[in-house]
């Protein structure tokens, strides 16, 4: 949406809002939400050339990826999965998963657009089995 002076606003409904929340900084790259309710959260992340999440899982959601630009290499529950724009991946609950930009420093950051479905979709339902930059265990 946008005002008369053809500023972006926020929207809101019964179904979530529309969310003008900060972009958060992570080793990896950023998020930011955009829409959030009790029973969806989406995302919009970027992932730096060169750079992964951590190889993680949830309880209480599973997501929904779909890629926007550059390349990226999913690993789901140890099997490799190449993707590109337009392409899209689901992750279980509980299932075993991480994301990287396989490009050269340089080169195209990954962006792509993640939906949360479950019961909770806190930062905090996170198990790490392995991580690039120190972060271990539940979060």
């Amino acid at each position: 949406m946008s005002d008369r002076s053809g500023a972006a606003t926020a929207a809101t409904s019964d179904t979530g809002s529309l969310s003008s929340a900060p972009l958060e900084r992570r080793p990896w790259g950023t998020y930011q939400v955009l829409d959030e309710a009790d029973t969806h959260k989406a995302k919009r992340l970027t992932v730096d050339p060169g750079h992964r999440l951590s190889y993680q899982l949830h309880h209480r959601r599973a997501e929904h990826w779909v890629i926007v630009a550059g390349q990226a290499r999913v690993t789901l529950d140890d099997v490799v999965h190449d993707l590109g724009p337009g392409q899209a991946i689901d992750i279980p609950c509980r299932a075993k998963h991480r994301i990287e930009n396989p490009a050269a420093e340089g080169g195209d950051t990954l962006v792509f657009v993640e939906v949360q479905l479950g019961e909770y979709f806190g930062e905090d339902d996170i198990v790490r089995f392995d991580d690039d930059y120190g972060r271990g265990g539940a979060t």
